[in-house]
């Protein structure tokens, strides 16, 4: 039943993505203007790691569009909520992990379509690295949408309104940005930043996606990785289930 619910839940919202196709290819422009802008910039810079810049850049693009979109993603239920949509489903026999998990899959599914886009656009500019490095990080790329979104879809539940939620979602997002790496590896700044942002979770899979692009699987940076992802997909689900069954109950 779990299954069937989360499919029937998952197909509602995948085919409103496929009515919006502009958004969906709008999803992927500022990791794009990124890559065209500011990729050039660091071309032939010694940024501190191993492979190209384009190795070193291309990771942290495709985990800042996980970021940020799965992040906003728990406006959608906020506009549900004022037309009673929310409440609706809750009141049916449709189990309330399925209510979470078939909305954080189809994101997953969006943001991972917006990641093969930009990966797209990347070779051409010159990017080159190792198909398995490549899928390794959309991997990645859905843990952390359906970890994020999760978390996302229950801040929403409980302040109810735009003018709480997006000031408090770039309060999140803004400090894990600038801590992780994204851009440009931590380990280029000052020893006290490097050492602060070890303290930042995303750092990790920054890390780990990096070590993907240049063929490394087996390094201590992919194992924090993994486990990081995992562990935090599994929380951010656990806290997004209980939100939903208990939200204005």
């Amino acid at each position: 039943m779990l299954f069937q619910d989360t499919a029937l839940i998952y197909g509602r919202y995948l085919r409103q993505s496929l009515r919006s196709r502009f958004a969906l290819l709008f999803g992927v422009l500022m990791p794009l203007l990124y890559l065209l802008f500011f990729g050039p910039l660091l071309t032939d810079l010694p940024l501190g790691g191993r492979g190209s810049s384009w190795q070193v850049l291309v990771p942290g693009l495709l985990l800042q569009l996980g970021l940020f979109g799965a992040s906003f993603a728990g406006f959608s239920v906020i506009i549900e909520q004022g037309h009673g949509v929310v409440e609706r489903m809750r009141v049916t026999p449709v189990s309330r992990l399925a209510l979470l998990l078939g909305r954080v899959l189809r994101d997953a599914t969006v943001f991972v379509f917006q990641a093969v886009l930009l990966v797209l656009a990347a070779l051409a500019m010159g990017l080159r690295a190792p198909l398995p490095g490549v899928l390794i990080g959309f991997a990645f790329v859905a843990l952390l949408t359906v970890s994020l979104a999760s978390l996302s879809y229950a801040l929403a539940m409980k302040v109810r309104t735009p003018q709480e939620f997006g000031p408090a979602i770039n309060a999140m997002t803004m400090p894990m940005m600038l801590l992780s790496g994204l851009m440009l590896p931590m380990t280029l700044g000052p020893t006290w930043l490097d050492v602060l942002s070890h303290f930042v979770p995303f750092r990790y899979l920054v890390d780990a996606v990096r070590d993907a692009y240049v063929g490394s699987y087996t390094t201590a940076h992919m194992l924090y990785g993994v486990l990081v992802a995992v562990g935090f997909t599994a929380l951010a689900v656990t806290v997004g289930t209980r939100v939903f069954r208990t939200a204005g109950a």
